[in-house]
């Protein structure tokens, strides 16, 4: 049976699909929208509606870590489809320093504005040599709508089964119920550099990712 958590309705909103984030004028705005059926899913979780609003009832994510990639090593090596359909490893990106940012879900807000961060900030990647990915257990078709939709120039990988979140040690948040948002900055060597972990401020990823590859 699933166990209930309260949270402040900030948390919460950052939780729940959007469509909204702050992002170029032409790239259409939108407004936050809460499903109106009495189960819907998104993340592992499954709210219900009460007589307390927004508060969910979560149902188990809890993802077993077979490794944990940590600074100073080099991380297991991986093959997913992008938004195209289309294989992609972590070997391909050997020689160029790489940003590989795991986050809970397409579409989120928290999720939404990270990738539109990433997207705002990608020309000063490119400037210091570097390559962004993001990873999620979304689907292809799911990535390739998201990155349509907020014109993304940077790869997305579908993570199906969460097989290389697993690997890699990224953990999950908020007692193991919301997959973790983690970031990595791998060297050119492919040598993790830095890890940075935090799941409320997305936006903070791009900061401290840009901060070290200005010392690579």
């Amino acid at each position: 049976m699933a166990s209930s958590l309260g949270l402040p309705s900030h948390a919460v909103a950052s939780l729940l699909p959007s469509h909204t984030c702050k992002i170029h004028s032409s790239v259409p705005k939108c407004v936050l929208i809460f499903s109106t059926s009495s189960k819907s899913q998104f993340c592992g979780f499954k709210f219900s509606h009460s007589s307390s609003p927004l508060i969910p009832c979560f149902s188990s994510f809890k993802t077993p870590i077979s490794a944990q990639v940590n600074k100073g090593s080099v991380p297991p090596s991986f093959t997913l489809k992008d938004q195209d359909g289309k294989s992609v490893s972590l070997s391909k990106f050997k020689g160029t320093p790489l940003v590989v940012y795991f986050y809970p879900a397409d579409e989120s807000p928290s999720c939404t504005k990270q990738a539109c961060a990433f997207r705002d900030s990608y020309e000063k990647f490119k400037k210091a040599g570097a390559e962004v990915i993001g990873i999620s257990v979304d689907s292809s078709a799911s990535h390739k709508a998201f990155s349509q939709k907020y014109r993304l120039p940077f790869t997305l990988l579908s993570d199906e089964g969460n097989k290389v979140r697993k690997q890699w040690g990224v953990p999950a948040d908020l007692f193991g119920v919301l997959p973790g948002r983690q970031t990595y900055v791998l060297d050119k060597n492919g040598v993790v550099q830095l890890i940075y972990n935090n799941q409320f401020q997305p936006e903070k990823h791009i900061d401290e990712t840009l901060k070290i590859l200005k010392r690579l």
